[in-house]
């Protein structure tokens, strides 16, 4: 098993059993769980993300630590962008939708502004780091 998913084992783990809430270096930090279908797999994927509000829509950030390559979970939305998410103890279906041009602009300023180290992973990489809002279905 890898680091990173044995890392992201261990949040999805403390969040479940917290109604939301994580400890160490994300204590106080907005976080979700993010279930895409593996494009390859077609299996669930999990991945626990820091969010941000715009009106009734979450919002997550596909920085992949300011990596050159898009992260698994927002290559898997692209595929299918049909996710369950739980926030706190709410889980429900949405719509992943990639948010583009001013609106993606807008929506990774204010998450930025909130958590700085989101300016760090831009500068770390040529790539244009996609900007995904989550939308409740039902």
């Amino acid at each position: 098993m890898s680091d990173d998913k044995s890392f992201n084992e261990q949040i999805i783990k403390e969040f479940r059993a917290n109604a939301g809430s994580v400890g160490g270096d994300f204590e106080g930090t907005p976080m979700v769980l993010v279930t895409t279908t593996g494009v390859k797999t077609g299996l669930p994927r999990t991945s626990p993300l820091v969010y941000t509000r715009d009106g009734d829509r979450l919002v997550v950030i596909a920085s992949n630590g300011g990596a050159d390559k898009h992260p698994s979970w927002y290559t898997n939305l692209r595929a299918n962008p049909i996710v369950t998410v739980e926030v706190g103890e709410d889980t429900f279906e949405a719509k992943a939708i990639v948010a583009e041009g001013a609106e993606r602009d807008r929506l990774f300023d204010a998450q930025a502004e909130l958590i700085p180290g989101f300016r760090d992973y831009e500068a770390a990489t040529s790539r244009v780091i996609p900007v995904v809002t989550l939308e409740r279905l039902g």
